[in-house]
């Protein structure tokens, strides 16, 4: 099983640079897993390239579709966002070198990897690829690298 962040979730469904890469890890792993803050994420992630008019409305309608039925069918292994996770990933970001920038919601990312045993990490965002050893995870970003 591998761990994605919604930037590599959403890329799983839109048409974005780097997305064929990304499927072909995704449809080569044994599983797909995240936090549950991707959720919200990625409709974000949707719900701008709707305003910015990347998708249509009906697109979206379809991508959502699809999304919800890929959960329903198992695709995507969800972790619960609870105090303990929110609480371990403020004593890290407390301890993190005050030279690397990481948000909050890459820490819960990289604080839930650890948590679940994951050693990697896949995304593309420079900033929690930097943080991703200070959670002793690996930030994988197969668009640059060979994953």
């Amino acid at each position: 099983m591998i761990y994605f962040d919604a930037a590599y979730i959403a890329k799983c469904y839109l048409n974005e640079p780097g997305a064929d890469r990304v499927r072909e890890v995704a449809y080569g792993s044994d599983g797909l897993a995240s936090c549950e803050l991707a959720r919200l994420e990625f409709a974000s992630i949707l719900k701008r390239h709707a305003r910015e008019r990347h998708v249509t409305r009906r697109e979206m309608t379809a991508i959502l579709k699809e999304f919800e039925d890929d959960e329903k069918n198992g695709v995507w292994q969800w972790f619960a966002v609870t105090s303990e996770l929110l609480d371990k990933a403020r004593k890290a970001v407390l301890d993190i070198p005050s030279t690397v920038f990481v948000r909050s919601g890459d820490a819960l990312h990289l604080a839930c990897a650890e948590e679940h045993g994951f050693e990697k990490v896949y995304t593309n965002d420079r900033h929690m690829l930097e943080a991703a050893r200070y959670f002793h995870v690996t930030g994988v970003n197969v668009l640059t690298d060979n994953g």
